[in-house]
């Protein structure tokens, strides 16, 4: 039986790699974006969807589920970027971050369990972030947000061990996708004491451009879900990328943060 795939911000970027690559390898995919009608040319169907929207959520699992009659996969993959010193982030941006990133997919989740529940299977994977193992300077609030959710996926796998659904983290480091469009950006203001944001604030920007294709996530999601017991954690990315979260939990704290500071020139 072909699995069903939902994968939340599938029309582009990470989202839109794994949709058309798990669609080659034979699988029923179906993304979302807030304005689907932008994206009648995709290779998979794209539903409306918005995270911060329940009504939206609802409405979208519920047409998967008539289309198909079963819901296999979730892929919680969408998600918003924020950069600034937290001080200056307007409290409407860091909700509405955290809205996206850390509520939003918590209700995906809870409008596919009891489809998933009813089935006696299926799996949910957590698009995260290396960036959510630690506190990153200027991202502090992004960290913030995909660690959160990180953490709680640990507390729904245990919640859902007994009705045979499975439940990952997936954190990739940076590649190469428009996030940095969608990315809220506290301004750069020439009266701010932090006068080292915008070099801090280019050198983000010049990571996601220098990145990995994200073909490389696409193919870790499908080994994911040919996994019969996939792992609480995976990782996806450059070396030093995933090499960084064994230095946080080896080294210790003031000498992990000034590796951190040495590396963003602070």
């Amino acid at each position: 039986m072909l699995k069903v795939v939902l994968i939340t911000g599938g029309s582009s970027g990470i989202g839109k790699a794994i949709g058309e690559f798990l669609q080659s390898n034979g699988y029923i995919v179906y993304g979302t974006s807030r304005s689907p009608e932008k994206y009648k040319r995709s290779k998979f169907p794209i539903l409306a969807l918005d995270v911060k929207n329940n009504d939206t959520i609802c409405a979208c699992v519920a047409e998967v589920i008539s289309k198909e009659g079963r819901l296999d996969v979730l892929i919680n993959n969408a998600g918003v970027g924020i950069t600034g010193p937290i001080e200056e982030i307007p409290e409407a941006e860091i909700k509405n971050n955290f809205d996206t990133n850390f509520f939003g997919p918590i209700n995906v989740i809870k409008a596919v369990l009891p489809q998933m529940r009813k089935q006696n299977s299926g799996l949910i994977i957590n698009v995260t972030s290396i960036a959510g193992y630690m506190g990153l300077p200027y991202r502090g609030v992004y960290s913030a947000s995909k660690g959160a959710l990180s953490l709680i996926t640990e507390a729904f796998r245990i919640e859902l061990k007994d009705f045979n659904i499975k439940m990952t983290n997936l954190a990739p480091g940076d590649f190469a996708t428009n996030i940095a469009a969608g990315r809220y950006h506290a301004p750069a203001l020439n009266t701010s004491p932090y006068k080292l944001y915008p070099s801090v604030l280019q050198n983000i920007d010049d990571d996601v451009d220098n990145s990995d294709d994200p073909i490389a996530v696409a193919k870790a999601v499908k080994k994911i879900i040919e996994n019969n017991s996939p792992r609480i954690h995976h990782k996806v990315g450059a070396f030093m990328q995933k090499f960084s979260i064994v230095l946080k939990f080896i080294l210790p704290d003031k000498t992990y943060e000034k590796l951190l500071i040495k590396h963003y020139k602070l």
